[in-house]
C-alpha cells in the first residue's frame, strides 16, 4: 500500500497544519497485506474557511464516522471530509481511520 498527498491550498491559513498532517501520514504504518494504493487531497474552497480533505482508493471501502462518500470517479471512490477548528492531532487520527478503512 502507497500512501500519497496533494495540496491546493488557496491561503495560507492551513499550510502549517497541512505540513503536520502529511508529516504524520508519512509515518503511518503500512500493512504489507494491502494493496490498495490510498491517496489524501488537502484543498481550500474559495470563501470557505475549513480545509477539506479526500481520501481516495482504488478499491470501495465502508465509509469511517464523519467522512461523506463514497463517490465513485476515474481515480477510484473518493471520500470528503471538512475540518474547521479541529486539533491537528484529531485531522490525523480522523485521515488515519479513512486511509485504513475496511474494504467492501
Amino acid at each position: 500500500m502507497t500512501i500519497t498527498t496533494t495540496r491546493n491550498l488557496l491561503t495560507g491559513s492551513w499550510n502549517i497544519d497541512v505540513e503536520k498532517l502529511e508529516t504524520a501520514i508519512r509515518q503511518f504504518k503500512l500493512d504489507g497485506a494491502r494493496k490498495d494504493d490510498c491517496h489524501v487531497a488537502f484543498f481550500e474552497i474559495a470563501r470557505d474557511r475549513d480545509l477539506h480533505v479526500n481520501v481516495t482508493h482504488a478499491h470501495e471501502t465502508i465509509t469511517a464516522s464523519g467522512w461523506a462518500g463514497p463517490a465513485k470517479l476515474s481515480e477510484g471512490f473518493v471520500h470528503n471530509r471538512r475540518f474547521g477548528g479541529t486539533a491537528v492531532s484529531q485531522i490525523v487520527r480522523d485521515i488515519r481511520e479513512m486511509v485504513f478503512a475496511a474494504p467492501v
